[in-house]
């Protein structure tokens, strides 16, 4: 199943200074790339396929993946050679596809259409988020009849929520975080007819996902495990204290349910 990754970020609001022209995705946590991480997770789950849609700085991610080593990643033996112990990057397939500088999500979407090939269901992910969420989980629960489904998350701002009424008194407070409230976590699980709702220049959310909820052919996934999102550098820093704890997102290193595959069952392979 092919992952596309939107790789279009400047990331200006979590760069050092305004010098730093490294691209969001590139952006790290423990030393490597949220986009690194990022593919790990969805490795872990079995898919290797990735579509990357590029944008700004796509010469320095693409120059990343050229220029990687097994071995600043994985534990290695040296003596009559190099005998790596695992590998990750170099067993897994990765399209660069340049889709402009400022070209919108949907429109990026619709550019690496033809890398999908003919899978009838694809993943696709922001590229700024991490989450624990079994992707799989949500692949088999995409009803038949829908184009995709996202992740339907808790912010995780720190602001409260000011309740007033028609008097402007105060009424109540209430942490964001806490409130009957739900953001779009960048966690996409889609089918080939998304792009029947998407025209070109349009954004995949605000546009197209909008037009197949109408049709009710949308779902939203309600997650309550850990999700995080990295705009800031508050956020990045947030990040990096977890990295070098239990961090979460890392399925990769937690222990391997035995569980059947529902990626067959829904996607029809």
């Amino acid at each position: 199943m092919k992952v596309v990754l939107f790789c279009g970020g400047m990331g200006m609001r979590i760069r050092e200074d305004a010098s730093d022209f490294i691209p969001k995705p590139m952006t790290t946590i423990g030393g490597r790339p949220m986009l690194w991480h990022i593919m790990k997770y969805y490795a872990h789950f079995g898919h290797t396929d990735f579509v990357l849609a590029l944008g700004y700085g796509a010469q320095a991610i693409k120059d990343w993946f050229l220029d990687y080593r097994e071995t600043s990643t994985n534990d290695f033996v040296l003596g009559d050679g190099v005998a790596l112990c695992s590998r990750d990057v170099s067993q897994w397939t990765i399209t660069f596809c340049d889709t402009g500088a400022d070209t919108a999500i949907g429109e990026r979407l619709r550019r690496v259409r033809p890398h999908l090939g003919d899978d009838p269901v694809f993943l696709a992910n922001y590229g700024d988020g991490l989450s624990d969420v079994d992707v799989n989980d949500l692949v088999a629960r995409l009803p038949a009849d829908h184009v995709g489904s996202l992740l339907a998350v808790r912010p995780q701002d720190s602001f409260h929520v000011v309740k007033i009424d028609d008097d402007d008194a105060l009424i109540g407070l209430e942490s964001v975080a806490e409130a009957d409230m739900r953001v779009n976590g960048g966690f996409f699980v889609l089918r080939q007819e998304i792009f029947d709702y998407l025209d070109p220049g349009d954004d995949l959310v605000l546009d197209a996902c909008v037009r197949a909820a109408k049709d009710h052919r949308f779902t939203a996934h309600r997650y309550d495990g850990f999700w995080a999102c990295m705009d800031t550098q508050k956020e990045r820093r947030e990040l990096e204290r977890l990295d070098r704890g239990a961090a979460p997102w890392k399925v990769w290193e937690q222990a391997v349910p035995a569980r059947d595959d529902p990626v067959r069952k829904v996607a029809g392979l």
